[in-house]
């Protein structure tokens, strides 16, 4: 861990971002192109995050979701387009400066050595060695196992820990970044009910501390509860983006996912809630199953 802030703080000095205000321009993605394997895995996509917000995307395996998230964190080369983080061009920041700017989350955690979990948050420290926010280390990384559930088994290696642990560790990695700017791909793929609310919670919460986060889902539930816009995808195009009672429409979402669906308002919040068409049990109501299981999954 020294040697990974000391490489940081060797760099010099370094331009801290400024906090902006609400609803500032944070990520900017214009008529992005991205070919992998001799296709187009993204065509043309434009999309704007702004900071206070969190957007969604969503749309079915091989639309480009993790694709587009990869090109907005720089890490992979779009053909064509441009992506713009705080008001410059991606490619004209420095990476300890980018590394400021925005933190990103993998889909695969993994690690060559057996790091224990706190040393593993604490690498979301390193960008801020030598500046002066580095007085914060100890504060930024114990509230950010707190926030994600990690504390309890902050001595054992990252290695010896369930899937679902070590995602709940990467997290806290990219919490204690402290970066304005969040990219999370599939944060809730390998957790149970009770985590993946949890992180959407953290979402919403650095979304209303100011920052901007964009969020790969595939639970369009979860979508429509906690993201402000969302953003479909499909076949490396944006089909659709919105607030979620506009974009999970019924026609849209059984045409991008080839999948009848049924969208309703969830008893309680009036979200959207959406289910796969089924044949209802014999003596029961469809409309009635898709509540129940709203209320039970508690959407």
């Amino acid at each position: 861990m020294n040697a990974l802030k000391s490489l940081f703080s060797a760099r010099g000095p370094r331009e801290l971002p400024v906090p902006p205000g609400p609803g500032h321009p944070a990520l900017d993605a214009r008529a992005l192109s991205v070919w992998l394997g001799g296709r187009a895995v993204l065509d043309g996509v434009g999309l704007r995050v702004r900071t206070g917000e969190v957007v969604a995307l969503v749309g079915p395996n091989g639309a480009g979701k993790s694709t587009l998230l990869a090109a907005l964190a720089g890490d992979a080369a779009a053909v064509s387009g441009t992506v713009w983080i705080d008001g410059r061009p991606l490619a004209d920041w420095p990476a300890p400066e980018l590394a400021l700017r925005r933190a990103v989350l993998p889909q695969q955690a993994a690690l060559s050595f057996p790091f224990p979990v706190e040393e593993v948050v604490w690498m979301g420290r390193a960008p801020w060695a030598g500046t002066v926010r580095e007085e914060e280390d100890d504060t930024v990384v114990a509230e950010a196992m707190a926030a994600t559930g990690v504390a309890g088994f902050a001595r054992r290696p990252f290695d010896a820990l369930s899937g679902g642990e070590r995602a709940r560790v990467a997290l806290a990695r990219v919490l204690a970044q402290r970066a304005p700017v969040l990219l999370l791909d599939e944060p809730t793929a390998a957790l149970d009910l009770r985590h993946q609310e949890r992180v959407l919670r953290i979402c919403r919460e650095r979304a209303r501390a100011g920052d901007a986060v964009v969020v790969v889902l595939h639970d369009l539930g979860l979508a429509a509860a906690y993201a402000d816009r969302i953003a479909v995808l499909h076949e490396g195009r944006l089909a659709a983006e919105g607030p979620p009672r506009e974009v999970l429409t019924e026609e849209l979402v059984g045409r991008v996912y080839r999948q009848p669906v049924d969208v309703l308002a969830h008893p309680r919040t009036g979200t959207p809630v959406v289910v796969p068409r089924r044949d209802p049990r014999p003596g029961r109501d469809l409309r009635a199953v898709v509540l129940d299981r709203a209320v039970t999954e508690g959407t």
